[in-house]
């Protein structure tokens, strides 16, 4: 599985480690490789979603071209606010 990063995911991953969410390009991939739940919107693109830390989870927008995972962005939210 091949991932390519948006500029604005690159950006998001140096903006959210200065609010202090070490948040790795590795810990995107393998949300995407192994989330706890997928979600499709009507446009096709996917979120995956798996736990982050005890209070927050972490969600990956990304969309599948071939063999390739395009990463759009990734945020973390809070567990209770997505029911985990």
């Amino acid at each position: 599985m091949k991932f390519r990063f948006t500029l604005h995911a690159k950006q998001k991953l140096i903006l959210l480690r200065r609010y202090r969410f070490n948040i790795t390009a590795k810990k995107v991939k393998q949300t995407v490789q192994n989330p706890v739940k997928i979600d499709e919107r009507n446009d096709g693109t996917l979120i995956a979603t798996t736990l982050f830390d005890e209070k927050h989870i972490l969600r990956v927008v990304y969309r599948q071209e071939d063999d390739i995972m395009i990463v759009i962005t990734m945020y973390p939210g809070r567990r209770k606010a997505y029911g985990f």
